[in-house]
């Protein structure tokens, strides 16, 4: 019985059962960013031939590529430029009383924060240091300005720097001194353009903490005159230097008197002889690099 019962299911039902039709879905429009070409209003043709690789200028690359590229050359290339005119820590990089302004092309030493300690403004454009660039900052113990354009220092622009410790104008454009403050102990001066005439007798005689003196690669036709004792290291090469006395380093009226402190002296490239002048170097432990013979 129950065979045929299965059977008459089979032979008056099945045949009226027919699959369900595939659904239709109408295709979804994606929009490429920053293009106008929607993707979904492509046809199946064209979109397999767009999305094969596109040769351009001999290189295969992708469809999203050759997309952007379109987009790219409608565009103005703009040259980055450099805003000068920003605030100080947001123009240079300004850290625990440290200030970093290097390789930024100002003109002009920014304004600095009232507690700022050390100023690196090395390889800029600055020609010019004014009293008002310091007049309210104390705090300073070292400046650096190398590699700049610096040709006028303002009469007294670091005489209140009271705790200024080192300073560095190396490769300016400078052709005399400004007064240095009193507790200096580096100076660094080399690769100026600077002559004897630049720089004044007195200029480093009360300078009691000056150790180290770099003046290379300048015009002096003299050795500077009253040197302090606290004096270790002195730099005066390639120079123009053709004189020296017997009181430049040494006393000439005490025999007995020994520079101490003095470890190194520099003056090769500097058209003198110091073979001639024995004298001059009597009171060093040792003697100054140079040409003897």
């Amino acid at each position: 019985m129950k065979t045929l019962q299965t059977a008459f299911f089979l032979f008056v039902f099945v045949p009226l059962v027919n699959a369900a039709p595939p659904i239709q879905q109408e295709p979804f429009p994606f929009y490429e960013y920053d293009t106008d070409v929607t993707m979904g209003s492509l046809s199946q043709q064209d979109y397999e031939i767009q999305s094969k690789d596109i040769r351009k200028d001999g290189t295969n690359i992708s469809l999203d590529t050759f997309l952007r590229l379109q987009g790219d050359d409608s565009e103005t290339n703009v040259q980055p430029t450099k805003d000068t005119n920003l605030p100080t820590c947001l123009l240079c990089v300004c850290l625990s009383g440290s200030v970093y302004c290097e390789e930024i092309d100002i003109e002009a030493v920014p304004p600095l924060p009232k507690e700022t300690a050390y100023l690196y403004a090395r390889f800029n454009k600055i020609k010019r240091i004014a009293v008002s660039d310091f007049a309210d900052i104390t705090t300073l113990r070292r400046i650096d300005f190398s590699g700049n354009r610096i040709e006028e220092i303002e009469d007294g622009a670091f005489s209140k720097l009271l705790l200024l410790e080192e300073l560095s104008l190396a490769e300016n454009r400078l052709l005399k001194l400004p007064v240095l403050p009193p507790k200096l102990t580096t100076f660094n001066a080399n690769q100026n353009r600077i002559k004897s005439r630049g720089i004044k007798a007195n200029a480093f005689k009360k300078l009691t903490n000056l150790a180290y003196l770099y003046l290379g690669h300048n015009a002096l036709e003299s050795v500077p005159l009253n040197l302090p004792e606290s004096l270790r290291i002195l730099h005066l090469q390639y120079n123009n230097i053709t004189t020296i006395t017997d009181d430049t380093f040494c006393k000439s009226n005490n025999t007995r008197y020994i520079r101490t402190r003095m470890d190194e002296i520099r003056m090769e490239g500097n058209p003198i002889l110091l073979a001639k002048h024995v004298n001059a170097f009597s009171c060093l432990r040792t003697l100054p690099v140079g040409t003897y013979y």
